[in-house]
């Protein structure tokens, strides 16, 4: 077998090994064989090219028709020519189901089905593109080291969806393939290396025979390689255990028959969610709760910290109680209540191991195999069960009380102060300190909880940022009293960590944030209201809600001071009915409007955004970071337009005022992301004209229905009290009413306009126009300054 045909079964096997990190995200894994076929074929394209001989370019072109055709044949033949060769028609067929993928991709919890013609595209194809480019570097062009960097993406993608134990199996996998490939390239070169390793061998008379055979010093350099990886990480504290640890931070085996469950950490699909580009209806609810804004659907309670993260505790479980639950522990007669009916319907795609109710539930009507967890008062799935498609109906209490009884509360019992008040030694000392800072005069608990309260939420400086990682390490709740940047896993995790520290018993709840009430009389609960807020624990009250996390949720009525009614919001308190987008801090729009203009400061750039360290502890991988963030880079190169947009977006809506001044600029930058989002679609901006004119262009060119044009004319004319009203007055609900009018925009336009509008936004172009005129600015300034040099040559003449 020549070199040549050994490199092509080595980077086909490598990609097929490495791809095989794919198959615990989709089920049935059926779809890895179609793929091997594929890429089988892919690669005996290149053999064959590389035979005649065709130049290198030529080859790779070769490859890359023939993976279009194969993939036209297997997802769109009925639109393509002869049933190979694309046309307009096959291509909206992939843009279509791409749109799809992207879509279910969102929907479906782990594993998702394979009957989605979307997810197996993505599967398949991926497959396939990481497949020619590895064949390209490492038989085309003969260098097999670089084609790790595409091996390494694909692992990279699967790895960081993946939730499951046997992560470590599909590394081994694939860095198997990959050392096999790098062997099937240099074995004169890894038998060099292997004389460390084996040394020479010696005949049955004690003589030299030569070096090891190249092939087993491969091997044997293989095995020492992956044995080093597996082995080192359990030494290092900065890896949480290792490749091996099959219990990673926040995770656990889920429900077993033992009548135990260790629940998984949601605070992952959390931040995805927040993060999530649609908001796509999750639950839609009917209660008969009088105040909705203080509907909060909890999921499950977080009551294990072990000083990097908040995980459920390994508790027991039970059959679901019929008829009424338990009361709640540590209520007492006296605080008032009511027994309030909610109908909840989960989404086709919603897939939730946990039920979503309201707290504290009273009695659930649900059919399908569900346990009951008494300490938390919570219900989850039994044998795969879960919330798809279900309406089930629940009873609960709707608590209501004061601030005179929790302020009065008396001690909690020994059992709930030693589970829900213990602290790691390696939380840092900042903390504590901290937390009895904020708190100093505080009379009781209860004042110690609204002062922590109202320190996150209002007075601290803190800004509510999605972008930033969930964070690990001793370290992390510190560097977020530091920054003061984050979102609700942030301020929740805090402040649960101070009240602990002072006595409090805390925990940590996650689940939903009220929805947005509907025409019908129902609340439509998305991906953006996923949420997470403290439970702490006063004796006569029992678990009592609290909300740090500003701009999100309601802060509860018991926690708010007396004070006249008024019916201007706050612009520094966050509203009790403030739209749950997920946001970030207020920064410049990249380039500078007219409107902007007329601000003192507004295009003044904001400082950047600090995203908190994952972890402080150990040794640091520099070299591995680089290599993965460079493959990865190389591979988003194409989607930089998508990012950036999304990324500016997300500022956009998410900036919110602390003053006047703050106010003003957040409808500014609402305004421009309207026109931008309008742009994407077609519109194209003209900024000769009023606020008022470019509505109504807006909503004739974009045919817009009656709400998403009446929210057009709402941002129109809160601009218009900016530009030109001596006092602008406070205008709450504008990021919905942009958010409203954008999902207009795509409902009104085609399936090819909503792809480029997503993956080639046509409002980009103001980054090239801003490095144009930062790169004019910096030529005048250079041509202004050539007569001084000049005089000052002269004068030394």
């Amino acid at each position: 077998m020549s070199g040549r045909v050994r490199l092509t079964l080595g980077a086909w096997a490598a990609t097929l090994m490495a791809a095989c990190a794919l198959l615990p995200l989709v089920k049935p894994a059926t779809w890895i064989v179609q793929a091997a076929f594929l890429l089988a074929v892919q690669s005996g394209v290149g053999a064959a090219a590389r035979r005649v001989p065709l130049a290198r370019p030529l080859t790779v072109a070769a490859q890359a028709v023939v993976t279009v055709a194969l993939l036209t044949f297997v997802f769109a033949r009925e639109q393509a020519l002869a049933g190979l060769i694309p046309g307009p028609q096959a291509f909206d067929r992939f843009a279509v189901l791409l749109q799809q993928g992207g879509d279910d991709i969102a929907r479906y919890a782990i594993p998702a089905p394979l009957e989605s013609d979307g997810i197996r595209l993505m599967l398949i194809g991926g497959v396939l593109v990481i497949g020619l480019l590895v064949d390209t570097l490492a038989v085309t062009f003969r260098s097999a080291a670089p084609a790790g960097l595409p091996l390494l993406a694909l692992y990279s993608v699967a790895a960081g969806l993946s939730d499951g134990g046997t992560d470590w199996l599909w590394f081994v996998v694939a860095a198997a393939g990959y050392l096999m490939l790098l062997l099937a390239e240099g074995r004169d070169r890894l038998s060099q290396w292997g004389r460390v390793f084996g040394g020479a061998q010696r005949t049955s008379g004690g003589e030299p025979s030569g070096a090891v055979a190249p092939v087993r010093t491969g091997r044997r350099i293989g095995v020492v390689a992956l044995g080093i990886a597996l082995v080192v990480p359990l030494g290092l504290p900065a890896m949480n255990g290792g490749l091996l640890d099959s219990v990673g931070a926040g995770a656990g085996g889920g429900p077993g028959g033992g009548g135990t469950i260790s629940a998984v950490n949601p605070l992952v699909s959390l931040r995805d969610s927040l993060n999530a580009d649609e908001d796509q209806q999750v639950l839609s609810v009917r209660t008969k709760m009088e105040d909705v804004s203080d509907l909060y659907l909890r999921i499950v309670s977080l009551d294990d910290f072990d000083g990097t993260t908040w995980k459920p505790s390994r508790r027991s479980i039970t059959a679901v109680p019929d008829g009424t639950f338990p009361a709640p522990v540590g209520l007492s007669p006296d605080v008032k209540r009511r027994e309030v009916d909610t109908t909840i319907t989960a989404a086709d795609w919603y897939a939730q191991d946990w039920l979503p109710m309201p707290f504290p539930p009273s009695g659930v009507r649900i059919s399908g195999n569900w346990r009951y967890e008494p300490v938390g008062m919570t219900l989850v799935g039994d044998h795969g069960q879960n919330t798809r498609g279900l309406t089930y109906q629940v009873k609960s209490l709707e608590m209501q009380p004061t601030a005179k009884q929790l302020a009065a509360a008396g001690p909690p019992p020994a059992d709930i102060e030693g589970d829900f008040t213990e602290l790691p030694d390696s939380l840092p000392s900042v903390v504590g300190r901290t937390a009895r800072q904020v708190t100093a005069g505080a009379a009781n608990p209860y004042d110690q909880a609204v002062k922590l309260q109202d320190w996150f939420a209002v007075t601290g400086g803190f800004e509510y940022d999605t972008q930033v990682q969930v964070g690990s390490g001793s370290q992390a709740i510190a560097r977020f009293l530091k920054d003061k940047q984050g979102f609700c896993v942030h301020f929740s995790f805090a402040m649960a960590a101070m009240a602990r520290s002072l006595g409090i018993p805390a925990r940590v709840a996650v689940g939903f944030a009220p929805g947005s009430p509907q025409a019908d009389g129902s609340v439509s609960v998305g991906l953006r209201d996923a949420h997470a807020w403290p439970e702490l624990y006063f004796e006569g009250v029992g678990w009592t809600r609290f909300e740090p996390t500003p701009n999100r949720g309601s802060i509860p009525s018991y926690t708010l001071p007396d004070s006249p009614d008024s019916s201007v919001p706050d612009p520094v308190r966050p509203s009790e009915t403030t739209s749950t987008a997920p946001s970030s801090a207020p920064s410049a729009s990249e380039s500078c409007t007219p409107e902007q203009k007329k601000l003192d400061g507004g295009c003044a750039s904001e400082s950047p955004q600090a995203a908190l360290p994952t972890d402080d502890d150990g040794p640091k991988w520099y070299a591995f970071l680089v290599w993965a963030l460079a493959g990865l880079a190389v591979l988003a190169l194409p989607l930089a337009p998508m990012l950036w947009r999304l990324r500016t977006r997300t500022v956009r809506l998410g900036a919110h005022g602390r003053s006047e001044a703050d106010a003003a600029r957040h409808t500014l930058a609402l305004w421009q992301e309207l026109t931008d989002s309008a742009w994407d679609f077609g519109i194209t901006p003209d900024e000769s004209q009023t606020p008022r004119k470019t509505a109504a262009r807006i909503v004739r060119l974009g045919d817009l229905d009656a709400a998403a044009a009446a929210s057009v004319h709402r941002v129109a004319n809160a601009v218009e009290q900016v530009l030109y009203a001596p006092h602008p007055r406070p205008v709450a609900g504008l990021t919905d009413d942009v958010r409203r009018a954008t999902a207009g925009l795509s409902a009104a336009a085609g399936r090819p306009a909503r792809l480029r509008a997503l993956v080639a936004p046509r409002s980009t172009v103001r980054v090239v126009w801003t490095a144009s005129a930062w790169w004019t600015g910096v030529r005048e300034r250079a041509v202004a300054m050539r007569p001084t040099w000049r005089k000052a040559s002269g004068q030394q003449g």
